[in-house]
């Protein structure tokens, strides 16, 4: 029986942040996956080796975790004042679907330099040594990112002694801003708090009414109290991910919480839409012991995070989270604020399963409305492989 042969398409390889994933071109494409739509993703689920019943990913070049699930598809801008447009597909490990709701804030950090490596900025735009500014157009969210990559010798610099807890080795930093981070097309008319509250009372069935802080700022985003749920805010990947229970009351946290900031209609919405919103619990500082062995002390951070994403808790944290936790500790009142201590601040950082990190947000107040201008936080990147992956031909 005949079949058919396997199809090369050019790729990279990149660890952005703390996460990794598959970069293309849009040029690079087969034609029928140069526009969006169902051969589209068809084609980055094999690739990434998805709908998998294994949960394991052996036949592609997922990880078998959410942040090693990931698709990126870059071409030059058409938006004015831009360089690159960043388009990014969150591949569901188990399901037979690409979720294109939001952002990787950590892929974000690779995208200056792949877009600069694969000819998609100008090259009047790039220094022949020092830091080149790319202007990043985010497609899912509608949004700006500026991305700062260092440049040697006219090539992009990623070997360096930034240090990201999550990360194992050092490389090149990566300063970001997101700005305008408020997600004008999420919720109730692109408010920031689309209750128009800065805490509510959310009612989850089997869980109780908890207090909840509901913010559309880098992503979408659900802060509880983590006493609330029964944690204490130190805890690692195994504790939450091992048990069951409380990922499912997570999960009905989030589709209630989605639910009341209006990015779904009704509940059973939320299964086919695992990207976003995102549910996160948060404490006052205590001393814990990062998941890489190294002690976290309370005196150097401000407050716990711990965050969930595609229904398991992160290992370390979103980068499209930090920007909504960045947003919401620079805002008095809410839950994220409470547990920084109360009171104005410009800059946060924060404790999560694999050490600290710090985020910084500009956040003001006027008319009663809050906004934030810009969330900026530093990242790194590396390409790991480049050039082709193949699926058979007839896999979309």
């Amino acid at each position: 029986m005949a079949h058919v042969p396997q199809i090369k398409i050019p790729a990279t390889y990149i660890r952005g942040g703390t996460s990794k994933g598959v970069f293309f071109r849009l040029q690079d494409l087969p034609e029928s996956a140069q526009i969006p739509g169902a051969e589209r993703d068809a084609l980055l689920l094999r690739v990434i080796g998805s709908p998998d019943p294994y949960g394991k990913q052996i036949d592609g070049m997922g990880g078998a975790t959410s942040s090693t699930s990931k698709t990126v598809i870059l071409s030059r801008s058409i938006k004015p004042d831009h360089d690159v447009d960043y388009l990014f597909g969150q591949v569901s490990i188990d399901k037979p679907f690409v979720d294109w709701s939001g952002n990787c804030g950590n892929l974000s950090a690779a995208v200056g330099s792949f877009a600069i490596s694969s000819g998609l900025v100008d090259a009047s735009r790039v220094p022949q040594n020092g830091i080149a500014t790319v202007r990043i157009w985010q497609v899912n969210i509608g949004k700006t990112i500026i991305a700062h990559v260092p440049i040697t010798q006219g090539e992009v610099q990623e070997t360096g002694d930034f240090e990201l807890d999550g990360v194992t080795f050092p490389a090149a930093e990566v300063q970001l801003e997101f700005l305008d981070p408020a997600a004008e097309e999420e919720g109730a008319g692109g408010s920031m708090f689309p209750t128009g509250n800065l805490v509510d009372d959310l009612e989850v069935p089997g869980v109780g009414v908890l207090k909840a802080t509901l913010i559309n700022a880098g992503i979408p985003t659900i802060f509880v109290q983590a006493e609330a749920v029964g944690c204490t805010g130190t805890e690692l990947q195994d504790a939450i991910n091992g048990d069951p229970e409380a990922l499912a009351r997570f999960e009905t946290i989030r589709a209630y919480g989605a639910l009341r900031m209006g990015l779904i209609k009704h509940l059973d919405e939320a299964a086919t839409r695992q990207h976003t919103p995102k549910v996160a619990f948060v404490a006052a500082p205590v001393d814990y012991v990062a998941s890489s062995g190294k002690p976290v002390a309370a005196k150097d951070v401000d407050l716990l995070v711990r965050a969930l994403s595609m229904g398991k808790l992160h290992h370390a944290m979103m980068g499209t989270a930090a920007v909504a936790i960045g947003t919401a500790a620079a805002i008095p009142g809410t839950l994220v604020n409470l547990a920084a201590g109360g009171g104005a601040r410009s800059a946060v950082r924060f404790g999560h399963p694999s050490g600290t990190l710090r985020v910084g947000a500009e956040a003001v107040e006027k008319n009663g409305e809050w906004t934030v201008t810009k969330a900026i936080m530093s990242r790194s990147a590396r390409v790991l492989m480049e050039g082709w992956v193949r699926v058979p031909g007839d896999a979309f």
